[in-house]
């Protein structure tokens, strides 16, 4: 369990590029990185206008000098300082993304990035292997894998738990975008628009999310061929607000997604389900605490977070006991807790022997979404992985 206990001998020196006043993620990367004193923030161009990003910055405790008008002039600053930082999150729109990761890695930097990485396949290969090259950890922020209960569906993978996995069954589909908000609203407005969204709307704004539990929950979890299926179903929308798609893994299970932001009545809609030769599981994000688990010829169960039932590794990041709900921020400071330490054991010259989303996970993602977007394009044919 986490108490508080500091796991590094001291914090990270970190910055952060975006997330300021306004943000729909901004505060809770903050909150996530500093919660277990892993992180200390010292630096950040919080805002594409400088002053309002200087006085967002002053607001949370950043010593003006070092509130920057941009990216570049944070890492050239930064650099000349014996106390400079030595991490940097980037939570900027999509079209940003990919050189503002690729300067903090040419600069030494340790990287937490918001998906996408970028939106082309070698880009995101560039980017691996200058990580791999200067030994640097990239950390994603797939928020939802850091729950307790995604830890426990990977462990009962491994031990066999459900036998042989058959079907994996993925959906993000939620209803917040079923009229055309993006005209009042500009946070919502760059999502729809390929300039700095990508080639994907939803395909790759929460698709990705649930393709990810996947990969971490099923550790061959290999892709062979997919076919994909979008659409706008809101007029004069240029990207996607619906998608279907049918995967066939190597591993000879089969796998499918829905991914949508026009499901009407759906809060969120985030779920996935695996089934075996011998069970099944499922997991929805607005009930992270729980796990279906359901035996085929038995009554089904509901396993709980916290419970002495699971397996150890489950229990591990539990910040309080069973019966008190955690959420997202929980999930997201077990995640960032695990960059943390990833970065230091880099630090020594040393790897992590533990999983996390990282740039491996962030390359694949981008992958993904450029199959999709291909296969759809050509009028939903099977496209070789």
């Amino acid at each position: 369990m986490i108490n508080g206990e500091k796991t590094l001998d001291r914090p990270i020196r970190w910055a952060m590029i975006g997330g300021g006043r306004g943000s729909q993620i901004g505060y809770i990367h903050r909150s996530s990185a500093l919660r277990d004193h892993s992180f200390e923030l010292v630096a950040g161009a919080f805002d594409i206008n400088p002053e309002r990003g200087k006085d967002f910055g002053i607001s949370i405790g950043v010593d003006p000098d070092r509130c920057y008008p941009d990216y570049k002039t944070l890492f050239a600053e930064e650099a000349k300082r014996e106390d400079g930082i030595e991490a940097v999150s980037i939570t900027t729109p999509n079209a940003t993304h990919y050189e503002i990761c690729k300067a903090a890695l040419e600069a030494g930097m340790h990287v937490v990035c918001e998906k996408p990485l970028c939106f082309k396949t070698e880009e995101a290969e560039e980017l691996v292997k200058l990580a791999e090259a200067k030994g640097i950890v990239v950390g994603v922020t797939y928020g939802y894998s850091g729950h307790q209960m995604i830890e426990q569906a990977r462990q009962m993978i491994i031990h066999g738990d459900l036998g042989e996995i058959r079907l994996i069954n993925m959906q993000f589909a939620h209803g917040a975008y079923n009229t055309a908000i993006e005209k009042e609203n500009p946070a919502i407005k760059w999502r729809m628009n390929p300039q700095f969204a990508g080639p994907s709307c939803v395909i790759a704004d929460v698709g990705t999310h649930p393709l990810f539990l996947a990969e971490a929950i099923i550790p061959d979890f290999e892709i062979d061929n997919l076919m994909c299926s979008r659409k706008a179903f809101v007029e004069e929308r240029e990207l996607e607000d619906n998608a279907f798609v049918i995967m066939n893994l190597k591993s000879g299970a089969q796998a499918t997604m829905w991914a949508s932001a026009i499901n009407c009545g759906s809060l969120h809609g985030q779920k996935i389900r695996i089934i075996g030769s011998k069970a099944s599981i499922e997991w929805w994000d607005e009930h992270p605490n729980q796990l279906a688990y359901e035996i085929e010829g038995e009554p089904a169960r509901v396993l709980e977070r916290g419970a002495a039932y699971l397996y150890p590794e489950a229990l591990a990041e539990d910040r309080i006991s069973a019966g008190h709900p955690e959420g997202l921020f929980d999930a997201w400071s077990n995640l960032y807790r695990r960059f943390a330490i990833a970065m230091d054991l880099a630090n020594k010259g040393e790897k992590a022997n533990f999983w996390f989303p990282d740039i491996h996970a962030g390359a694949q993602g981008v992958k993904w979404v450029e199959k999709c977007v291909e296969s759809a394009d050509q009028g939903a044919i099977w496209i070789k992985y």
